[in-house]
């Protein structure tokens, strides 16, 4: 069977890959079948500190392979089943403590939007062109654009996507909060991060995301809470003893500078 989803493990990152550059990265039942198996194997591995995700040919995502599906007849209660595998993919990359950076160019479109959005940090490439084109097939928003979307951008701008023809470049989604940065060539920049974090407190930077992830859906209570005991486990690991002493030895050394 064709790998649509690559992963690579190494130097404490894992590198998926969408591998169906013919059809514009759009997700067809298989493809969205190792899309979740590549998500729960990336969270699940104790050598993986950081996540990026990059696409091949000149589009990230077009959204489902919906003229596919229509050609071969599925009905909708299967792509109801078909999202819901999708979805357990993305919720393994949300819910998880590890960072993802991910690198997007050209089309964005439909599901693509949610499965950028899924991504802590978003590395967009200057041809980069997002648009939700749902209403255009009559279709309604899924993998998490109807929520990730909302949360990114704000819930006015979310619905004018959706809602209209509005299509973002680059710089129009760097304002509006979908993306992080814009860079002349998305995948080495998206690269640098995560190896950036792989090197650093990958712990303490995955735990940032999992705090932040976490409080858009429970009480502000069970944040605090979280937030203290997180930070003592974070003070008693070896990460945080040996950066803290790193710190003292740096302050000690400018201090007896002076």
């Amino acid at each position: 069977m064709a790998a649509l989803i690559t992963l690579d493990i190494s130097d404490g990152i894992a590198h998926l890959t969408f591998a169906r550059p013919d059809r514009l990265n759009a997700f067809d039942f298989e493809m969205g079948r190792q899309y979740r198996d590549a998500c729960v194997a990336a969270t699940s591995s104790p050598d993986v500190r950081a996540i990026l995700i990059t696409a091949q040919g000149p589009a990230f995502c077009a959204g489902g392979d919906v003229l596919a599906m229509a050609g071969a007849k599925v009905s909708g209660s299967q792509v109801t089943s078909g999202a819901h595998v999708i979805h357990d993919g993305i919720m393994a990359l949300l819910e998880s403590a590890v960072p993802v950076v991910l690198a997007a160019r050209g089309a964005v479109a439909g599901g693509g939007i949610g499965l950028m959005l899924a991504a802590d940090y978003v590395v967009a490439g200057e041809d980069l062109r997002m648009a939700g084109k749902y209403a255009d097939i009559g279709l309604t928003p899924d993998l998490g654009v109807s929520t990730l979307l909302s949360r990114a951008v704000g819930e006015r701008r979310a619905l004018t996507l959706l809602l209209t023809s509005r299509e973002l470049d680059a710089q129009t989604a760097l304002e509006w909060g979908a993306a992080a940065e814009v860079a002349g060539d998305p995948e080495a920049r998206a690269r640098e991060v995560a190896l950036t974090w792989s090197a650093g407190a990958a712990g303490a930077l995955g735990q940032a995301k999992r705090l932040v992830r976490a409080s858009a859906h429970r009480p502000v209570g069970d944040s605090l809470a979280d937030e203290a005991t997180t930070i003592g486990a974070a003070f008693d690991g070896d990460e945080a003893r040996q950066r803290i002493a790193a710190f003292a030895a740096a302050s000690a050394a400018r201090g007896g500078a002076r």
